[in-house]
Formats: structure tokens, sequence, C-alpha cells
């Protein structure tokens, strides 16, 4: 009988071995796939009545070229931090697949064309051909191929995210020009992290106990779908190095350390790409101290890297300010910098807890300050989890350290040695006789959205559904962030083996810099994706914050007469004249138009729109000023950059009551600056309500220090989920920059 009990135990104890080791395995889930794309088209007649309404609205005299506006950075849930924020347990709805964001493009935002970009790191062949078909299928629905309703492009995010300022290159798009079979790349190529990079795990697999744990405790069904996609990209295994890439196995993750790399390997492919830099600025990952010098020579493709997102739902990556997070000393090692009154650093704020932690248990003053002094140096040796060394700091405490306290929209913790003000002005030594090696880019918005919504922008609502914002449902696990710590009046160095994905980041904060994403805006001869796509390449586009603003910038005086477009490059030896003309956007009435609750059920239009669509009316909202920027080049290598950027150099009122703003003027000093210049223009709008528009919402004191914030944080037991955390700002859009080139030796 014991026998009997003893095999029946052994078996009970095999079976449930095996039932948890299938849990955390992603037996119990099902395989999420691209969806269905809806098979309806917007009303030709629709689509040619918003053309006109722009062309209508267009001063006189505009060169006859369509105005499109669209989205060149969109994530589906086939992203695995999109995947993880649509768990119930974040607030999230559920799964957004590839064919929501053509449904989306179409009938909720209503844009002209859209890419998709999920993390290439996390995305497996089975996935990427769901994508493939899906991008295909939006392009099939939408009609006449030279008019078609929206155009879809195909592409992924090149997601690298190095541990140190030397090995930081940063995130970068790579959309692709066609569709057929010879004009794509057989899997998308993902960033490579070398052995022992602690940031590595951002996108490494959770331990198998992990999973059964959360299997477990969520008892989730999405949970076991979320495991089930882990184990179908755990499978594949990752390509061989130094293979040529059609010589690569079919099922395979591709990958690339560098940006060099990745250029070499699009080479190799040789399909027709863009690929496109963005969130240059944003603190939440990238290392303290770093910039975008030496991504000039080497890890640059002139030809392919064109163009550069100055704006996204994470917030703004364009202007560039004196301050750095960390300083290097004499002996090179990183030294924190002394606050000032445009801003605090992080690793001073860490030193300021720690003092007046001290303080408060009775320590002598020389004491407080050693223990401050060490908290400064950890948070610096620690780079983007620094803020971990002050055990128990909650996000009050920090206040707005490490934020640009006077930039439009900021992204988090700014870095603006990698703004794209900086990226303009560099300049390094020629590889042989000619201009020097300078990046010259094309400036577009986009919205960085991971719920398969490109377009966000065209209505400031909801934002736990339009923006990035999340935070645990009470009572949910949160690995989000890492446990709670106990206060303590001494820091520690950072743990890097017991961290695991986003507890890396000061996730807490960073919800209130979170917005509903900017628009990329192109000049175009066509609606078709040849003209779109020509667009790009010469660089004849704009961003905007979200409105649809249009706006023109030309150079009225280059060599031939005819006017130089935004986006040109002209050497020019005279005094340049240019011209400005910017329209407000059309406010958006409530709800949707017909057209949209035709196509959609009610029950998916409350899931992908969330009960609101792209509905304009007829009044445009005013344009207040023209703001013009300009940027001496660097004569030299290692040349200061701040007094090179002139922001704004001029401002240019706007008359009250017109909704349109035209404006001429011209530089004479140019001549005599003997350096080539760049210029471009900022359309302003008047104020507006905008979610997260006022970010930590600071109290400052007499001499402009924050003294206390209101984060809008993404749980709902400090913030209200109704609450959007609306106030009031300029909406802008901004040109790409003319490049005037001197004549070599004038």
């Amino acid at each position: 009988m014991a026998r009997i009990v003893a095999a029946a135990v052994a078996v009970l104890l095999l079976a449930l071995g095996v039932g948890l080791y299938g849990l955390g395995s992603g037996w119990f889930g099902r395989h999420e796939g691209p969806g269905e794309v809806t098979r309806s088209r917007l009303p030709a007649e629709l689509v040619r009545a918003r053309a006109e309404a722009r062309r209508r609205a267009a001063p006189a005299g505009v060169v006859p070229k369509q105005i499109l506006f669209g989205d060149l950075h969109v994530h589906t849930t086939f992203s695995q931090d999109a995947f993880l924020f649509s768990l119930p347990m974040l607030h999230g709805e559920g799964a957004h697949p590839p064919a929501d964001a053509c449904d989306f493009a179409r009938f909720c935002s209503a844009l002209d064309f859209w890419s998709i970009n999920d993390h290439a790191e996390r995305l497996s062949p089975t996935h990427w051909r769901e994508t493939v078909q899906s991008i295909r299928d939006c392009n099939a629905v939408a009609g006449d191929p030279a008019d078609p309703d929206v155009v879809a492009f195909l592409g992924w995010e090149w997601t690298q995210v190095g541990q140190t300022p030397e090995n930081h290159y940063g995130h970068k798009n790579v959309v692709l020009r066609g569709l057929e079979q010879d004009e794509i790349t057989a899997r998308p190529i993902a960033a490579r992290y070398p052995p022992g990079v602690a940031l590595r795990r951002i996108f490494a697999p959770l331990p198998l106990r992990s999973r059964i744990g959360l299997a477990l405790a969520t008892r989730d069904p999405r949970v076991y779908d979320m495991l089930r996609y882990m184990k179908e990209v755990e499978g594949v295994p990752e390509c061989p190095i130094g293979v040529p890439v059609r010589e690569l196995p079919e099922d395979c993750i591709e990958t690339a350390g560098t940006p060099r790399e990745l250029f070499d390997k699009l080479d190799d492919w040789g399909v027709d790409s863009v690929v496109i830099p963005h969130g240059t600025t944003w603190g939440l990952y990238t290392p303290p101290g770093s910039t975008w010098d030496k991504q000039l020579s080497e890890q640059h493709d002139p030809d392919r890297q064109t163009l550069i997102e100055v704006y996204s739902g994470h917030g703004n990556s364009e202007e560039y300010r004196d301050f750095r997070a960390v300083r290097q000393g004499p002996d090179g090692r990183p030294v924190c910098p002394e606050p000032t009154p445009a801003y605090l650093p992080s690793c001073w704020q860490a030193g300021e807890i720690i003092r007046k932690r001290c303080l408060a248990t009775g320590e002598d003053e020389a004491e407080c300050e050693a223990r401050a002094a060490e908290a400064r140096q950890l948070y610096l040796e620690a780079g983007v989890p620094g803020h971990l060394v002050v055990p128990g700091a909650t996000a009050l405490d920090w206040l707005d350290a490490g934020q640009c306290r006077d930039c439009f929209l900021p992204s988090f913790n700014y870095r603006p040695g990698s703004s794209v003000q900086y990226v303009v002005a560099l300049s390094s030594p020629p590889a042989g006789p000619g201009f020097p090696r300078r990046f010259r880019f094309g400036f577009i918005a986009s919205s960085d959205n991971h719920t398969a919504r490109p377009g966000t922008g065209y209505k400031e609502f909801d934002r736990r559904g339009m923006t990035e914002a999340a935070g645990p449902v009470p009572g949910a696990p949160d690995f989000l962030r890492p446990p709670r710590a106990q206060p303590e009046a001494r820091a520690h160095p950072v743990d890097f083996s017991k961290l695991r994905a986003f507890q890396f980041t000061e996730t807490e904060r960073a919800v209130s810099f979170l917005h509903t994403g900017g628009l990329v805006a192109v000049h175009a001869e066509g609606r078709d994706r040849e003209s779109i796509w020509q667009a790009l390449t010469r660089r004849e586009v704009y961003g905007t914050s979200g409105p649809r603003i249009l706006l023109w910038f030309d150079l009225l005086n280059p060599p031939g007469g005819r006017p130089a477009p935004m986006g040109s490059e002209v050497t020019l030896d005279v005094a340049p004249v240019f011209r400005a003309r910017a329209v407000g956007s059309l406010e958006q009435k409530p709800g949707c138009p017909e057209v949209t609750t035709s196509a959609l059920s009610p029950e998916r239009l409350r899931h992908l729109c969330r009960g609101e669509c792209y509905n304009p009316g007829d009044r445009r909202r005013r344009i207040t000023r023209i703001e013009v920027i300009r940027i001496r080049r660097q004569a030299r290598p290692g040349e200061a950059v701040g007094p090179l950027v002139e922001d704004p150099w001029q401002v240019f009122p706007c008359p009250a009551g017109d909704l349109g703003c035209e404006v001429a003027f011209s530089d004479p000093d140019y001549p005599r600056l003997e350096r080539d210049v760049v210029y471009y223009v900022r359309a302003i709008e008047e104020p507006s309500p905008a979610v997260n528009g006022a970010n930590l919402r600071c109290t400052y004191d007499e001499q402009g220090r924050c003294v206390e914030t209101r984060p809008c944080y993404g749980d709902e037991t400090r913030t209200p989920y109704e609450d959007d955390c609306l106030a009031p700002v300029e909406e802008r859009a901004w040109s790409s920059p003319i490049y005037l080139n001197r004549t070599r030796g004038s």
C-alpha cells in the first residue's frame, strides 16, 4: 500500500512539475496573430475633399504640391514592451495587432500614410511574415495605387541601448520603400548586445521561475498568451555573424551591434530604405554624458540616415542647452555638476536627499556632506539606474532633477548633447577633398505609439489610451519597478544582477513626460507611395507636435532663381532671402464622422478609436508667431556648440485675427560669418490644452527653483484614472532646415 501511495505521490508531483513547466513555457497560451484588416476604404470624394481643404488654406503662390500627414513610428503588440503594457494588470486593453494600426490610421486618425516599426529584438520570424502580409493587406484595401486613401510602409525599430556613452547609439527606425519580395528584407535587423552589458536584460527572457510565479499570481489568460509569445521568440536562434545576409538561415534573428553594421547589412540586402534616429535626448535609457559626436564619422550613412525625429509621444528632442548630467574631471573620472538656475542634476539631488536624511538622524554636517558626496559619485557610477542608489526615494524626492526647465514638452531626463540642434551643428574633418562631414537631416515627428494607434495627436484626450502612460492595477504585481526599499541615510551601489527589464528605468516620474504624439508631413507631388517616398528622400518634410499645421519654408534666391524648399542644401555666398508661411490646424468636433461609424462596429469603435476620431470643423487655430532658428555649423571639431545655436534668431509675431501667417526675411550677416549655416522655422499655434502639458507640474520659488511637484502617475491610487493632466501648451510645427554652404575658399 505504501508503495502505491508513494507512486501516486510521485506521479502527482511529476504531473505538477510538468504542469508548472508548461505554465511558465506558454503551453496554455495562444499565438496572437496579425488580426484582420477591415475590408473597406474611405470614399474617394472624402479623400479629395480633405486635400482640397488644404489647398484652399494655402497662401497664394504656393507651389502646387500636396501636404500629406503620416506617422513613421508605430508599435503593435508584436513588440514585447507593447505586449507587456497591454496586460490587464497594467490597465492594458488587450491585443492590438498590425491590423488595428491599419484600421486606426484609416478610420480613427485619418492619416495619409504610416509605417509599422515593431522592435526587431523580440520579433519572431512568424510575426515578421505576418507583419509583411498585414501591411500588404492594408495597402490592398486602399484602392487605386495611384490615388490610395492611405499608404502603409513596412519597417521595424533597431533598439540599441548602451550602458556607457561610449557604446550607446540609441534607437533607429528602418522604413522600407517597397513591398514586393525583392524590395524587402527576409527579416528585420535587431540590435546585438554584447555579453556582460546589464542593460541587455531589457530584452532578455524572464527566468522560468519568474514566469511561473507571474502566471500563478495573475491567473490571467493574457499573461499565458504573453508567455507563449516569449517562448516563440526564444526558440529562434541568433543568426551567425559574418555570413552574407542572403546566405543566412531563413528562421533566425539577424543582428547588428552598431549603426555601421546596420547600414552595411542594409547595403548587402540592396533594398531602398530610410533610417530615422529617434529619442536622441531620452534620458530614460540614454546614459548620462552621451553625445552624438561619435556617430558622425564611422557610424553614419548619409544616403540612408537622412531624417531625424524631433518630437514624439515621449517628448521633444529639438533644443540644445549647455547643461550636462555629468562632467569629466581632470583625471577623467565623472564629476557631478553643481546645480544652476536652469538645471538641477539628478546626481546632485541624490546627494541632497541623503544629506537631508543624514541631518535628520542627528549626524554632524561634515559627516552628512561626506555621505552626500558619496551618493553623488555612486549615482554617476550607476548610470541610467542611478536613482536606485538612494534607498526608498520617491518621485517627489527628486523634484525636477534632470529635466530641461525651459524646453517645449521636453523628453524625460534630457540629454542635450544628443539634441537635434547639437547634432546639426557638428562637423568633423572631411575624409578627402571637399566639404566637412556633417549630418544633413530632414526634421520629422511621429507618435512612438505602442497600441497600434498611428497619429494619436488628433485630439488631446484619454491619457491612458492615447499615450504610453501605464501603471499597475491595485494589488497586481508591479514588475515595472523594483521592490520599494526602506529609506536610509546612506546611498548604496546598484546591484545590477537583481534588475530586469524596466526596473532599470525611472518609470514613475517618466509617466509625466508622455504625450499623444506628433506627425510627419510631406510636400508630395501626389498621394501614391512613390510620391511620398520621394518627398521623404529629398527631405521636403516637416514635423508637428500633433495638430495638422500647414507649413512652407523656402529659400527665394538660390542659384538658378527657382525657390529651394525646406530640406534643400544650397551653395550660396550672398545674403539669403527666405519666406515662411504657416496656417493653423482645424479645431476638432467631438465624436467620429459617419464614414467611421458606418465602417466600424460600436464595440470596435470603442476599443480602437476610444470613441473619438479625427473630425475637423471649419475653424482653424491661429498661428501666433513664426520663430527662426539659425545654427552656425562648427568650423572645427570640438568648437563649443552653445554659442553657435541661436534659438530663436528672429521672431515674427503674426497679425491678430489672421489664421495664416506669412513672413519674409534675409540674413545680411551671412556673407560675413565665413562658415556654413543652417536655418529652420517653427510655427507656433495659440495655446490649447494638452495631455501632460505641464509635465511634473512644479511649484517654483522666487529664484525659479522647483520646490514641489505633482507628478501625473500611471496608477489611479495617486492620479485618478480619468485625469488627463491637461495644461495649456503652444502646439507647433518644425520645418526641415535649409542648409547653406559657402563656396570652398570664398
